[in-house]
Protein backbone atom coordinates (compact mmCIF):
# COMPACT_ATOMS: atom_id res chain seq x y z
CA UNK A 1 0.00 0.00 0.00
CA UNK A 2 2.91 2.43 0.59
CA UNK A 3 3.80 2.85 -3.31
CA UNK A 4 0.06 3.43 -3.91
CA UNK A 5 0.12 5.80 -1.54
CA UNK A 6 3.02 7.30 -2.40
CA UNK A 7 1.95 7.67 -6.20
CA UNK A 8 -0.03 10.77 -4.93
CA UNK A 9 0.83 14.37 -4.72
CA UNK A 10 -0.38 15.62 -0.60
CA UNK A 11 -4.04 17.47 -0.97
CA UNK A 12 -4.65 16.92 3.18
CA UNK A 13 -8.09 18.95 2.61
CA UNK A 14 -9.60 17.41 -0.48
CA UNK A 15 -12.88 15.70 0.81
CA UNK A 16 -14.21 15.97 -2.46
CA UNK A 17 -13.31 12.32 -4.49
CA UNK A 18 -17.26 12.55 -5.22
CA UNK A 19 -16.94 15.64 -7.68
CA UNK A 20 -13.03 14.72 -8.64
CA UNK A 21 -9.87 12.87 -7.72
CA UNK A 22 -6.68 14.31 -8.40
CA UNK A 23 -4.86 12.11 -10.19
CA UNK A 24 -1.75 10.41 -9.02
CA UNK A 25 1.82 11.48 -10.56
CA UNK A 26 1.86 8.49 -13.10
CA UNK A 27 -1.34 9.63 -14.82
CA UNK A 28 0.22 13.19 -14.84
CA UNK A 29 3.20 11.85 -16.66
CA UNK A 30 1.14 9.58 -18.89
CA UNK A 31 -0.78 12.06 -20.57
CA UNK A 32 2.69 14.63 -20.85
CA UNK A 33 4.22 11.89 -22.26
CA UNK A 34 1.22 11.30 -25.09
CA UNK A 35 1.56 15.33 -26.03
CA UNK A 36 5.46 15.17 -26.11
CA UNK A 37 5.33 11.95 -28.84
CA UNK A 38 2.23 13.50 -30.36
CA UNK A 39 4.50 16.66 -30.53
CA UNK A 40 7.34 14.29 -32.64
CA UNK A 41 5.06 12.66 -35.01
CA UNK A 42 4.64 10.02 -33.13
CA UNK A 43 0.61 9.97 -32.43
CA UNK A 44 -0.43 7.00 -34.07
CA UNK A 45 2.02 5.10 -31.58
CA UNK A 46 0.78 6.63 -28.73
CA UNK A 47 -2.71 5.10 -27.88
CA UNK A 48 -3.01 2.45 -25.21
CA UNK A 49 -6.55 1.68 -26.02
CA UNK A 50 -6.07 -2.28 -25.95
CA UNK A 51 -4.18 -2.02 -22.63
CA UNK A 52 -7.00 0.04 -21.00
CA UNK A 53 -9.49 -2.05 -21.72
CA UNK A 54 -7.77 -5.16 -20.29
CA UNK A 55 -7.29 -3.30 -17.16
CA UNK A 56 -11.34 -2.37 -16.75
CA UNK A 57 -12.05 -6.33 -17.57
CA UNK A 58 -9.83 -7.13 -14.44
CA UNK A 59 -11.42 -4.38 -12.44
CA UNK A 60 -14.65 -5.58 -12.95
CA UNK A 61 -14.53 -9.36 -12.98
CA UNK A 62 -17.11 -9.13 -16.06
CA UNK A 63 -16.81 -12.42 -17.79
CA UNK A 64 -16.88 -12.35 -21.64
CA UNK A 65 -17.88 -8.36 -21.27
CA UNK A 66 -16.84 -6.33 -24.42
CA UNK A 67 -15.16 -3.00 -23.15
CA UNK A 68 -15.41 0.66 -25.14
CA UNK A 69 -13.43 3.29 -23.95
CA UNK A 70 -15.54 6.81 -23.74
CA UNK A 71 -14.62 10.00 -22.24
CA UNK A 72 -17.70 10.08 -19.88
CA UNK A 73 -20.50 8.28 -18.37
CA UNK A 74 -22.38 10.64 -19.89
CA UNK A 75 -21.72 9.78 -23.25
CA UNK A 76 -21.36 6.04 -22.07
CA UNK A 77 -25.32 6.35 -20.96
CA UNK A 78 -26.20 7.85 -23.82
CA UNK A 79 -25.07 5.11 -26.47
CA UNK A 80 -26.60 2.15 -24.38
CA UNK A 81 -29.94 4.15 -23.96
CA UNK A 82 -29.54 5.28 -27.98
CA UNK A 83 -28.69 1.54 -28.65
CA UNK A 84 -31.24 -0.97 -26.63
CA UNK A 85 -34.09 -2.05 -28.69
CA UNK A 86 -37.83 -2.34 -28.23
CA UNK A 87 -37.01 -1.70 -24.37
CA UNK A 88 -38.55 -0.76 -21.11
CA UNK A 89 -36.53 0.98 -19.00
CA UNK A 90 -36.83 1.46 -14.82
CA UNK A 91 -35.44 3.91 -13.15
CA UNK A 92 -35.44 5.97 -10.28
CA UNK A 93 -35.87 10.11 -10.67
CA UNK A 94 -33.36 10.57 -7.83
CA UNK A 95 -30.49 9.62 -9.98
CA UNK A 96 -27.81 11.65 -11.18
CA UNK A 97 -29.24 13.82 -14.23
CA UNK A 98 -26.64 11.66 -15.61
CA UNK A 99 -28.17 8.48 -15.18
CA UNK A 100 -32.24 10.12 -16.10
CA UNK A 101 -31.29 12.58 -19.23
CA UNK A 102 -30.11 9.60 -21.85
CA UNK A 103 -33.29 7.24 -20.92
CA UNK A 104 -35.55 10.58 -21.48
CA UNK A 105 -33.53 11.64 -24.60
CA UNK A 106 -34.04 8.23 -26.23
CA UNK A 107 -38.29 7.67 -25.22
CA UNK A 108 -38.70 11.24 -26.77
CA UNK A 109 -37.56 9.92 -30.35
CA UNK A 110 -39.51 7.08 -29.91
CA UNK A 111 -36.27 4.51 -28.87
CA UNK A 112 -37.47 3.28 -25.76
CA UNK A 113 -39.98 3.85 -22.82
CA UNK A 114 -38.82 5.03 -19.14
CA UNK A 115 -40.93 3.65 -16.34
CA UNK A 116 -39.98 5.84 -13.05
CA UNK A 117 -39.60 3.93 -9.85
CA UNK A 118 -41.83 5.11 -7.52
CA UNK A 119 -40.78 6.95 -4.26
CA UNK A 120 -41.93 9.55 -1.82
CA UNK A 121 -39.13 11.27 -2.34
CA UNK A 122 -35.49 11.45 -4.14
CA UNK A 123 -33.59 10.12 -1.48
CA UNK A 124 -35.39 6.28 -1.18
CA UNK A 125 -32.83 3.86 -2.19
CA UNK A 126 -32.91 1.86 -5.13
CA UNK A 127 -33.44 -1.64 -3.00
CA UNK A 128 -34.19 -5.03 -4.73
CA UNK A 129 -37.58 -4.74 -2.50
CA UNK A 130 -38.44 -1.29 -4.60
CA UNK A 131 -37.18 -2.58 -7.96
CA UNK A 132 -39.31 -5.80 -7.53
CA UNK A 133 -42.33 -3.70 -6.78
CA UNK A 134 -42.10 -1.29 -9.51
CA UNK A 135 -41.14 -4.32 -11.92
CA UNK A 136 -43.89 -4.25 -14.69
CA UNK A 137 -44.45 -7.29 -17.31
CA UNK A 138 -42.79 -4.98 -20.11
CA UNK A 139 -39.97 -4.00 -18.15
CA UNK A 140 -36.60 -5.10 -20.43
CA UNK A 141 -33.86 -3.37 -18.14
CA UNK A 142 -33.18 -1.58 -14.96
CA UNK A 143 -31.05 1.40 -14.80
CA UNK A 144 -29.18 1.77 -11.64
CA UNK A 145 -26.37 3.82 -9.65
CA UNK A 146 -23.99 1.43 -7.70
CA UNK A 147 -23.77 4.57 -5.33
CA UNK A 148 -25.94 6.59 -4.90
CA UNK A 149 -24.30 10.11 -5.54
CA UNK A 150 -27.17 12.03 -3.16
CA UNK A 151 -26.99 10.05 -0.31
CA UNK A 152 -23.92 7.55 -0.64
CA UNK A 153 -26.29 4.52 -0.65
CA UNK A 154 -24.68 1.39 -2.33
CA UNK A 155 -26.81 -0.75 -4.28
CA UNK A 156 -26.89 -4.60 -3.33
CA UNK A 157 -26.16 -5.45 -7.17
CA UNK A 158 -26.69 -9.31 -5.98
CA UNK A 159 -29.74 -8.87 -4.93
CA UNK A 160 -31.35 -6.38 -7.70
CA UNK A 161 -30.57 -9.36 -10.37
CA UNK A 162 -32.12 -11.70 -8.22
CA UNK A 163 -35.69 -9.80 -8.35
CA UNK A 164 -34.83 -8.51 -12.24
CA UNK A 165 -34.36 -11.94 -13.60
CA UNK A 166 -33.28 -11.93 -17.35
CA UNK A 167 -34.05 -8.22 -17.36
CA UNK A 168 -30.67 -6.03 -18.60
CA UNK A 169 -28.89 -4.08 -15.31
CA UNK A 170 -27.61 -1.46 -16.19
CA UNK A 171 -24.77 0.40 -13.58
CA UNK A 172 -23.84 3.97 -13.47
CA UNK A 173 -20.39 2.95 -11.55
CA UNK A 174 -18.44 6.45 -11.47
CA UNK A 175 -19.18 6.80 -7.56
CA UNK A 176 -18.04 3.15 -6.93
CA UNK A 177 -15.75 2.29 -9.22
CA UNK A 178 -12.06 1.86 -7.90
CA UNK A 179 -13.63 2.44 -4.50
CA UNK A 180 -16.00 -0.42 -3.55
CA UNK A 181 -15.23 -3.78 -4.21
CA UNK A 182 -18.82 -4.68 -6.01
CA UNK A 183 -19.70 -7.33 -8.05
CA UNK A 184 -20.08 -6.17 -11.00
CA UNK A 185 -20.65 -9.96 -13.00
CA UNK A 186 -24.15 -9.59 -11.60
CA UNK A 187 -24.45 -6.52 -14.53
CA UNK A 188 -25.33 -6.45 -18.13
CA UNK A 189 -23.89 -2.97 -18.75
CA UNK A 190 -21.66 -0.76 -16.53
CA UNK A 191 -20.35 2.79 -16.95
CA UNK A 192 -17.71 5.13 -15.60
CA UNK A 193 -16.22 7.90 -15.79
CA UNK A 194 -12.27 7.99 -14.41
CA UNK A 195 -12.09 11.57 -13.22
CA UNK A 196 -13.65 10.65 -9.53
CA UNK A 197 -12.72 7.44 -7.49
CA UNK A 198 -10.47 5.96 -10.58
CA UNK A 199 -8.21 9.10 -10.09
CA UNK A 200 -8.10 8.82 -13.69
CA UNK A 201 -8.47 12.58 -14.98
CA UNK A 202 -11.14 13.75 -17.10
CA UNK A 203 -11.73 12.92 -20.38
CA UNK A 204 -11.45 8.85 -19.23
CA UNK A 205 -14.00 6.58 -19.10
CA UNK A 206 -15.44 2.86 -20.39
CA UNK A 207 -18.62 0.87 -21.25
CA UNK A 208 -18.62 -2.33 -20.23
CA UNK A 209 -20.93 -4.51 -22.17
CA UNK A 210 -21.89 -8.43 -21.90
CA UNK A 211 -22.72 -10.37 -24.37
CA UNK A 212 -26.47 -10.46 -24.05
CA UNK A 213 -26.20 -6.55 -23.33
CA UNK A 214 -24.93 -5.87 -26.83
CA UNK A 215 -27.46 -8.51 -28.52
CA UNK A 216 -30.13 -5.63 -27.56
CA UNK A 217 -28.16 -3.27 -29.00
CA UNK A 218 -28.53 -1.48 -32.49
CA UNK A 219 -25.77 1.04 -33.60
CA UNK A 220 -27.41 4.02 -33.53
CA UNK A 221 -24.74 6.45 -32.09
CA UNK A 222 -21.71 4.86 -34.12
CA UNK A 223 -19.19 6.77 -36.29
CA UNK A 224 -17.10 6.28 -38.27
CA UNK A 225 -14.18 4.91 -36.15
CA UNK A 226 -17.22 2.09 -34.79
CA UNK A 227 -17.39 0.63 -38.29
CA UNK A 228 -15.17 -1.81 -40.23
CA UNK A 229 -12.53 -0.68 -42.67
CA UNK A 230 -12.58 3.38 -41.07
CA UNK A 231 -10.02 4.32 -42.89
CA UNK A 232 -11.00 3.23 -46.18
CA UNK A 233 -12.58 6.99 -46.91
CA UNK A 234 -14.45 5.61 -50.26
CA UNK A 235 -17.67 7.34 -49.63
CA UNK A 236 -19.58 4.15 -49.05
CA UNK A 237 -21.72 2.60 -45.95
CA UNK A 238 -19.06 0.65 -44.11
CA UNK A 239 -20.53 -1.99 -41.63
CA UNK A 240 -20.77 -2.07 -38.05
CA UNK A 241 -17.95 -2.81 -36.01
CA UNK A 242 -18.80 -6.31 -33.87
CA UNK A 243 -18.61 -6.19 -29.78
CA UNK A 244 -18.42 -2.69 -28.07
CA UNK A 245 -16.05 -1.36 -30.60
CA UNK A 246 -19.70 -0.19 -32.62
CA UNK A 247 -19.57 2.37 -30.01
CA UNK A 248 -16.71 4.29 -31.50
CA UNK A 249 -17.84 7.94 -32.80
CA UNK A 250 -14.43 9.27 -33.77
CA UNK A 251 -10.65 8.78 -32.32
CA UNK A 252 -10.41 8.82 -28.99
CA UNK A 253 -7.25 10.83 -26.92
CA UNK A 254 -4.49 8.43 -26.88
CA UNK A 255 -4.03 10.53 -23.44
CA UNK A 256 -6.77 9.64 -22.23
CA UNK A 257 -6.53 6.15 -22.61
CA UNK A 258 -3.49 5.81 -21.39
CA UNK A 259 -3.91 7.99 -18.65
CA UNK A 260 -7.22 5.51 -17.61
CA UNK A 261 -4.35 2.44 -17.69
CA UNK A 262 -1.83 3.73 -15.33
CA UNK A 263 -4.26 4.57 -13.10
CA UNK A 264 -6.46 1.40 -13.60
CA UNK A 265 -2.87 -0.52 -13.26
CA UNK A 266 -2.23 1.78 -10.09
CA UNK A 267 -5.16 0.23 -8.52
CA UNK A 268 -4.46 -3.14 -9.68
CA UNK A 269 -1.53 -3.72 -7.77
CA UNK A 270 -3.16 -3.29 -4.57
CA UNK A 271 -6.66 -4.57 -5.10
CA UNK A 272 -9.78 -2.31 -4.60
CA UNK A 273 -10.93 -4.15 -1.51
CA UNK A 274 -7.49 -2.74 0.34
CA UNK A 275 -8.58 0.55 -1.12
CA UNK A 276 -11.60 0.09 0.29
CA UNK A 277 -10.97 -0.73 3.47
CA UNK A 278 -8.54 2.06 3.80
CA UNK A 279 -11.61 4.45 2.54
CA UNK A 280 -14.22 2.92 4.91
CA UNK A 281 -11.44 3.06 7.96
CA UNK A 282 -11.88 6.96 6.76
CA UNK A 283 -15.20 6.74 6.90
CA UNK A 284 -15.65 5.67 10.01
CA UNK A 285 -13.53 8.68 11.62
CA UNK A 286 -14.96 11.08 9.58
CA UNK A 287 -18.50 9.65 11.15
CA UNK A 288 -16.91 9.75 14.85
CA UNK A 289 -15.85 13.30 14.01
CA UNK A 290 -19.13 14.35 13.40
CA UNK A 291 -21.10 12.84 16.00
CA UNK A 292 -18.61 14.15 18.59
CA UNK A 293 -19.26 17.48 16.97
CA UNK A 294 -23.24 16.92 17.34
CA UNK A 295 -23.73 17.12 13.29
CA UNK A 296 -26.91 15.46 12.23
CA UNK A 297 -25.67 12.71 9.56
CA UNK A 298 -28.05 11.55 7.05
CA UNK A 299 -26.32 8.93 4.33
CA UNK A 300 -25.36 5.17 5.76
CA UNK A 301 -23.27 3.83 8.65
CA UNK A 302 -23.47 0.10 8.25
CA UNK A 303 -20.50 -0.58 6.47
CA UNK A 304 -22.34 -3.03 4.06
CA UNK A 305 -24.55 0.03 2.95
CA UNK A 306 -22.20 2.65 2.13
CA UNK A 307 -18.82 3.96 -0.07
CA UNK A 308 -17.05 7.20 0.27
CA UNK A 309 -19.76 9.38 0.70
CA UNK A 310 -20.99 11.25 4.48
CA UNK A 311 -24.03 13.21 3.66
CA UNK A 312 -24.45 15.97 6.68
CA UNK A 313 -27.28 18.24 7.26
CA UNK A 314 -28.14 21.40 9.27
CA UNK A 315 -31.48 23.03 9.61
CA UNK A 316 -30.44 26.32 9.71
CA UNK A 317 -30.03 26.52 5.82
CA UNK A 318 -26.78 27.66 6.04
CA UNK A 319 -24.76 24.89 4.41
CA UNK A 320 -23.23 27.21 1.59
CA UNK A 321 -21.56 28.87 4.70
CA UNK A 322 -20.18 26.43 5.86
CA UNK A 323 -18.76 24.93 2.63
CA UNK A 324 -17.13 28.64 2.32
CA UNK A 325 -15.58 28.81 5.64
CA UNK A 326 -14.02 24.94 5.05
CA UNK A 327 -12.92 26.63 1.50
CA UNK A 328 -11.03 29.48 3.45
CA UNK A 329 -9.09 26.52 5.58
CA UNK A 330 -8.43 24.58 2.64
CA UNK A 331 -10.99 22.11 2.81
CA UNK A 332 -13.06 20.89 -0.19
CA UNK A 333 -16.30 19.54 -0.12
CA UNK A 334 -19.83 19.44 -2.42
CA UNK A 335 -22.88 21.61 -0.89
CA UNK A 336 -26.47 20.27 -1.71
CA UNK A 337 -29.00 22.67 -1.33
CA UNK A 338 -28.96 24.80 1.48
CA UNK A 339 -28.98 22.34 4.36
CA UNK A 340 -26.37 19.27 3.41
CA UNK A 341 -22.44 18.88 2.64
CA UNK A 342 -21.35 16.04 1.46
CA UNK A 343 -18.29 15.12 2.53
CA UNK A 344 -16.15 12.19 0.68
CA UNK A 345 -13.07 10.66 1.36
CA UNK A 346 -10.14 8.52 -0.20
CA UNK A 347 -7.34 5.96 0.48
CA UNK A 348 -5.21 8.96 0.71
CA UNK A 349 -6.88 11.45 3.41
CA UNK A 350 -5.18 11.80 6.02
CA UNK A 351 -7.25 10.68 9.44
CA UNK A 352 -5.74 13.67 11.36
CA UNK A 353 -7.69 16.41 9.20
CA UNK A 354 -11.37 15.05 9.94
CA UNK A 355 -11.57 15.79 13.69
CA UNK A 356 -10.66 19.77 12.61
CA UNK A 357 -13.62 19.83 9.65
CA UNK A 358 -16.17 18.08 12.23
CA UNK A 359 -14.86 21.23 14.35
CA UNK A 360 -15.07 24.03 11.42
CA UNK A 361 -18.55 22.74 10.42
CA UNK A 362 -20.10 22.84 14.08
CA UNK A 363 -19.23 26.13 14.24
CA UNK A 364 -22.15 28.93 14.42
CA UNK A 365 -22.73 30.85 11.56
Amino acid sequence: MDHYLAAFAAVPGHLDFARFGPPSRLVCEAAADVWGAAAAGDVDEAGEDDRAREQVERLLGMPGADVALVPSTSLGLFHVAFALRGAEVLVSRGEFPANLYPWWRAEELGILRVCDMPADHLEAPVTPERVAQALGTATTAVAVSAVDFRTGWRADLAGIREVIGDRLLIVDAIQAAGAVDLPFAHADVVIAGGQKWLRAGWGTGFVAASPRALAAMVPRLSGWTGVERSGGYDGLRHLSLPGAKHLGLTNGSPASARMLARALELIDTVGVRAVEERISARVDALIAALDAAGVVIVSPRRPADRAGIVVARWADGAAAARRARLAEHGVAVTAHGPDRLRFSVHATTALDVLPRVAELVSMPV
